[in-house]
């Protein structure tokens, strides 16, 4: 569970990934849900921008924002756990276990780091990437809308395959700091750690997981990093051609 995805590292599901070679879409009411799916995910990722900026402007400072977002980040960030299903029913291409991954590590972070270890939300690492992953699922689920409407502005193809190149280290240095704030918290109260002896002759050591899961960054950072500047490149490209033989 690392390198989630922060600045667009997000595999493409299918509906918009704008290819030379053009997938067989899905089907008219599949379509009609998609839509609606990705219209929900783009507003709620929205508000939670404005939400920001809004908790920003009153207080005139940038520390412990994420108080102010807690609830609809907690919703909106946990509701892509409905992307794993689409691939699982076929209704987008993609693969299961690349879009569990992808999601379950953001959910992850939510919910058994930043919800579970109290003391971390204040801490600026938080907002890092709150911020990088507000943008980067704004740009994303409104490329998936306007792709599966087959309206999609130029402005929003080319941020969804360059903003990444900051936003992507960006999220990934609020998580790694995040998960290392979190370790003496963790290692104090023994969170989600079981010790032997128990009847199920099992231990499980958090502290050692959260640590584990640290450096599993390290190689999977820079792979998913440099997959997104060859998709960059060859979409991008695809697109100018396309432009010039018009």
């Amino acid at each position: 569970m690392a390198a989630s995805g922060s600045g667009g590292s997000r595999a493409d599901n299918g509906y918009g990934s704008q290819q030379p070679r053009r997938r067989k879409g899905p089907g008219a009411l599949a379509t009609a849900y998609l839509v609606i799916y990705n219209v929900v995910m783009t507003a709620g990722w929205l508000v939670i921008a404005v939400g920001l900026v809004r908790a920003y402007l009153a207080k005139g400072s940038y520390h412990s924002l994420y108080y102010s977002i807690e609830k609809p980040l907690k919703f909106f960030q946990t509701g892509a756990l409905l992307e794993i299903l689409h691939c699982a029913f076929g209704i987008v291409p993609s693969s299961v276990v690349l879009t569990a991954f992808q999601v379950m590590s953001r959910v992850f972070l939510t919910w058994a780091v930043t919800h579970s270890v109290k003391e971390v939300q204040s801490e600026d690492s938080v907002l890092l990437f709150v911020v990088a992953w507000t943008v980067t699922e704004i740009i994303r689920y409104s490329f998936y809308t306007f792709s599966l409407l087959n309206h999609l502005p130029y402005l929003i193809k080319w941020a969804r395959y360059t903003l990444f190149i900051v936003l992507y280290p960006m999220g990934v240095s609020g998580e790694l700091l995040t998960i290392y704030a979190a370790l003496p918290f963790v290692r104090q109260s023994g969170l989600y750690s079981i010790s032997l002896p128990n009847e199920y002759n099992f231990s499980f050591d958090y502290y050692t997981f959260l640590i584990l899961v640290m450096i599993s960054y390290i190689p999977i950072f820079p792979q998913l990093y440099f997959h997104m500047l060859h998709q960059r490149r060859k979409v991008l490209s695809h697109t100018e051609e396309h432009k010039k033989s018009e």
